[in-house]
């Protein structure tokens, strides 16, 4: 079953976190090609590092590398605000990392950062949301200096909890230069339905993560093939689609691969659940590779 709307997305629009097909920047760079696709989401490579990590002939290598593979980075996904934060994190450092980020970007020909906006550290509900919104506005001056545009993923943060607190950030903020990147199945975690979060946000998205799960009766999360879950992913595509975007759609199977877990999986468990997920994304939306795989 299709989408409709989806019927007309190209398979050249996907793309894939590539730390959740394989550790290394070799492999990734193998198995996106293998695939098909033409875009890479950096996360982390070697080692597990992110792009601010890498001393500066890295990551011109890692540039290199990609560019020399036909790969476009469309984003590369931060550290900042997330999980490994919180508000009472040193905001200096965290506005290194944005730079050393943008700086590698940069080379890849990528102007897009993935971030979020802060977990709580207990302090009242109040006092988180206004430093997480002071945080942000000083993250947005900053991305206006550095020409980039962050894209808040709705995921961990004050701003992650919903669609009226993923607004009222935007609106607080009021910087062109902060945008929303949307994953179908964060609100498996935090207690909210895909589309109708979806349906709040939409003037603002400029990235869409492909994921798709249930919440078991412990009530967490669990993650499945595409079509399989609960997340509505079909009704995503299709408002997404309707409503004007032309974006891309990067696959984050989580699988085998839960960061903010700590689960990592072998290699070849990796490997295969990614090829899997790509060729039941490409089923159920109806997505023909050899009509438009350029």
């Amino acid at each position: 079953m299709t989408t409709g709307p989806a019927e007309s997305i190209e398979y050249a629009r996907l793309c894939g976190i590539g730390d959740e097909a394989a550790p290394g920047l070799t492999e990734q760079l193998t198995i996106h090609h293998e695939l098909g696709l033409t875009g890479l989401e950096l996360r982390t490579v070697d080692g597990g590092r992110a792009l601010h990590e890498l001393p500066p002939g890295e990551a011109a290598d890692v540039a290199r590398r990609t560019i020399v593979a036909g790969l476009t980075v469309p984003v590369v996904d931060t550290p900042v605000g997330n999980w490994s934060t919180t508000v009472a994190t040193s905001l200096d450092a965290e506005l290194a990392v944005l730079e050393a980020s943008a700086h590698a970007a940069a080379l890849l020909g990528c102007d897009r950062l993935r971030v979020m906006s802060y977990p709580g550290d207990g302090r009242p509900a109040a006092e988180w949301r206004a430093e997480s919104l002071r945080r942000m506005r000083v993250l947005a001056r900053e991305a206006e200096r550095l020409g980039v545009t962050l894209l808040h993923e709705n995921c961990q943060g004050w701003a992650g909890q919903g669609a009226e607190e993923t607004v009222q950030m935007l609106e607080e903020v009021g910087s062109p230069r902060l945008r929303l990147l949307f994953d179908t199945g964060n609100g498996l975690a935090y207690g909210y339905d895909a589309v109708e979060f979806l349906e709040r946000v939409l003037p603002w998205v400029d990235h869409v993560h492909i994921k798709d799960g249930f919440v078991r009766a412990d009530g967490a999360a669990e993650f499945t093939l595409p079509g399989e879950g609960t997340v509505r992913l079909t009704e995503c595509v299709r408002l997404l689609e309707e409503y004007g975007y032309r974006g891309w759609y990067s696959l984050e199977p989580h699988l085998a691969r839960i960061p903010h877990l700590g689960v990592a999986g072998d290699p070849a468990e990796l490997a295969a659940g990614y090829r899997a997920y790509a060729r039941a994304l490409t089923q159920l939306l109806g997505i023909q590779k050899e009509a438009s795989h350029v």
